[in-house]
């Protein structure tokens, strides 16, 4: 069989994409799992949270009946919770500190009882900050360039202290990775609009989707029109294998393959037969297991080291395991083959691992072995690039793409600020949602506004 879509009927696909962590369906259920949280003092879980959330504190809220104010403390932290507690690695962050882990039993469902308040808040439309009412000669212009999770997390905080921001999305709709570039079991097109909604709420943003700089507008026009600028445009697409064969028919890029997955319905997504995944990290599990569920028969993810040096977390790991998607350790792709210009099969090294490289991990030689796979279709899920020729077009200063900001988020141009993918290279939702609070923190700090305590927590 060749790539093709509408490989299965519609009840399938339901089943396939509906929710993985399905959230608490009572508060009875919610009630019994908060009741289990010890309160530690000087949590463990909190301190593991990248954004901080009193993880404790929205608990013991949620234990009370308290459900607005637990929603309050998570979105104090973490304006875009919701969706975290959908999407976080949580295995590896709070739910992995939890203490319960030290007593061998299981670690208090965090990530859950976030999502219990948190999305109630929403769906209740609930109103849980005020916007700041500062006098016209206090108020400032700050321009966003990105409405992913730093930018829309950046633009929630200025918004709430008074100020006037305007976001440029180069797509038609907000939310960024989290609308675009997640498997759709783990969250919905619905619930990002959602949740972008819910953010936009606070007044004082204005979206101009469609707009993506160097084509609509320049750095140069931002920094003249506005007081300050934040740039959160994330990466770019997933790094080239540079094999023979990659140009071939039915050669694709896992954030290209995401992308179609949720801009479209399933059935009109195409997939191959038998399908080979490059590569390990968590965007490759979400492409592999989304193959599988789109109607392939076989994904094999080929990775050239070992589980102990995988990217991805074994809760990950485990769900690609379940979905019968085969792992081959130890494994380079060498060639992609193909037959009148589409793909065949591709060729593997099989590999061994010397020393450490920069990275700390072993790093992987061909041991003179090789195996091919019959396959009709290779996803490349082997990281994303950096903006190279956008950020050195504006002189930026950059470190091989990524851009060089300081502690405070201050790129080499005075008013320009940066932070998320585009300044880490790529990390989780929740570490981009913190380096928009940072940005915001200091772009405050450099219109010299003073913030209010009682509205925020940075």
């Amino acid at each position: 069989m060749a790539i093709e879509n509408n490989r299965l009927d519609e009840s399938l696909y339901a089943e396939n994409f509906s929710d993985i962590h399905p959230p608490f369906d009572s508060y009875s259920a919610a009630l019994v799992e908060a009741n289990r949280c010890l309160f530690c003092y000087d949590a463990p879980c909190m301190k593991a949270c990248p954004t901080s959330i009193n993880i404790p504190k929205f608990i013991k809220q949620i234990s009370t009946e308290n459900i607005k104010g637990s929603a309050h403390t998570i979105f104090s932290s973490n304006i875009m919770g919701a969706g975290c507690g959908k999407v976080c690695p949580v295995e590896k962050l709070c739910e992995g500190s939890c203490v319960y882990n030290l007593l061998e039993e299981e670690p208090i469902a965090i990530a859950k009882l976030q999502r219990y308040s948190s999305e109630m808040a929403l769906d209740k439309n609930w109103k849980i900050f005020e916007r700041k009412i500062l006098p016209e000669e206090m108020k400032r212009k700050i321009a966003i360039v990105g409405a992913g999770p730093a930018g829309l997390s950046c633009a929630h905080v200025l918004a709430r202290e008074g100020m006037d921001v305007t976001i440029f999305e180069k797509e038609k709709r907000g939310g960024g990775l989290m609308t675009y570039g997640i498997a759709a079991y783990k969250v919905t097109p619905e619930f990002c609009e959602q949740e972008v909604n819910y953010i936009l709420s606070i007044g004082g943003i204005d979206v101009k989707y469609g707009k993506e700089l160097g084509v609509d507008f320049s750095l140069e026009e931002l920094r003249r029109d506005f007081d300050a600028v934040y740039l959160a445009f994330g990466v770019g697409l997933t790094r080239k294998l540079n094999i023979p064969g990659e140009d071939l028919n039915g050669v694709v890029d896992a954030i290209s393959f995401i992308y179609d997955i949720r801009t479209h319905d399933f059935k009109e997504v195409p997939v191959g037969n038998k399908v080979a995944v490059i590569g390990l990290g968590m965007t490759a599990i979400d492409a592999a297991t989304q193959a599988k569920r789109l109607g392939a028969s076989e994904v094999s993810i080929i990775y050239r080291r070992t589980q102990n040096e995988m990217p991805s977390t074994e809760v990950e790991l485990n769900i690609a395991k379940l979905d019968g998607c085969n792992i081959c350790w130890l494994s380079a792709p060498n060639e992609i083959m193909g037959v009148e210009g589409k793909v065949a099969a591709i060729k593997c090294d099989v590999m061994k691992l010397g020393e450490p490289d920069s990275s700390g991990r072993r790093f992987p030689e061909p041991s003179g072995e090789q195996f091919v796979l019959d396959v009709d279709m290779v996803i490349k899920a082997t990281g994303q690039t950096p903006y190279y020729d956008l950020v050195n077009e504006y002189g930026l200063e950059n470190k091989n793409g990524k851009i060089a900001a300081g502690k405070d988020g201050q790129t080499n141009f005075e008013n320009v600020f940066a932070g998320g993918d585009n300044v880490n290279g790529g990390k989780e939702v929740v570490d981009a949602v913190q380096a928009g609070k940072d940005g915001a923190a200091s772009i405050l700090k450099y219109l010299n506004i003073l913030v209010g305590t009682k509205n925020i927590q940075i």
